[in-house]
């Protein structure tokens, strides 16, 4: 007997977001758009093209304003907010330009705090987070305080609790913004291998060099979507 086809991680249909003003302000113009699991794709655009806005979408922050978000095959425009909340920490990991890590708890406690609010047991957080800041190279800077540790060092301890949850999407946002050019190839790189192992990658950016770590790329200009196919031609997503 025939199984059925796996769902989308991201599935867009015709979905927009305006905002109500005086005068009403168009930050996303109706679009389609699919993530199949275990792609990385990038959104590239420059300040003001409608990131920010498409971000908070896919991070079930925002509510768009017509169409249908569908995240991992549930249609989100349906759900309540505390069901919205409980997607957002079962099926998204969150990595951002500026770590948002608390300062005087250590590497592995910000790793554990990702799995407080799902009431996980003292005992399976520990080794949880353990796991994943040694997939992330961190194993022995777990005890460490943020402050003791480097631009990229953090940014792989704010990977690691984004990854500790198991989510279907990782969402970057600008994840090598505050980082050197050698750290951030190295944060690159890893994020190539978590592709490699499986992970579904979205990184948000207005850097061309970052976004061509993706195996799709896809342009932001006014609020409007377009698929980079190459580098001479675009086409509607």
């Amino acid at each position: 007997m025939a199984h059925p086809a796996r769902p989308a991680v991201i599935t867009l249909e015709d979905l927009g977001l305006t905002y109500p003003g005086p005068p009403p302000l168009t930050a996303l113009h109706p679009c389609d758009m699919r993530i199949e699991h275990g792609e990385f794709v990038t959104i590239v655009g420059p300040s003001g093209s409608g990131k920010s806005s498409l971000l908070n979408v896919l991070g079930l922050l925002d509510n768009p304003t017509r169409g249908r978000y569908l995240l991992n095959g549930i249609d989100t425009s349906t759900v309540n907010d505390s069901r919205r909340a409980a997607l957002r920490g079962q099926q998204i990991g969150f990595v951002f330009q500026s770590f948002h890590l608390l300062p005087h708890r250590t590497a592995q406690e910000n790793v554990e705090l990702a799995m407080v609010y799902q009431r996980t047991p003292r005992r399976v957080r520990r080794q949880k987070a353990a796991q994943v800041l040694t997939r992330v190279g961190l194993a022995h800077r777990a005890h460490a305080l943020p402050t003791h540790l480097s631009g990229g060092e953090r940014q792989r301890v704010a990977i690691a609790r984004a990854l500790v949850a198991e989510p279907a999407l990782l969402l970057c946002d600008e994840p090598t913004g505050n980082l050197d050019s050698d750290t951030a190839a190295a944060i690159l790189d890893l994020l190539d291998q978590l592709h490699r192992d499986g992970m579904t990658i979205l990184v948000i950016t207005h850097d061309g060099n970052v976004a061509q770590r993706g195996q799709r790329i896809i342009t932001i200009r006014d609020g409007v979507l377009s698929e980079a196919l190459n580098t001479e031609a675009a086409v509607p997503c």
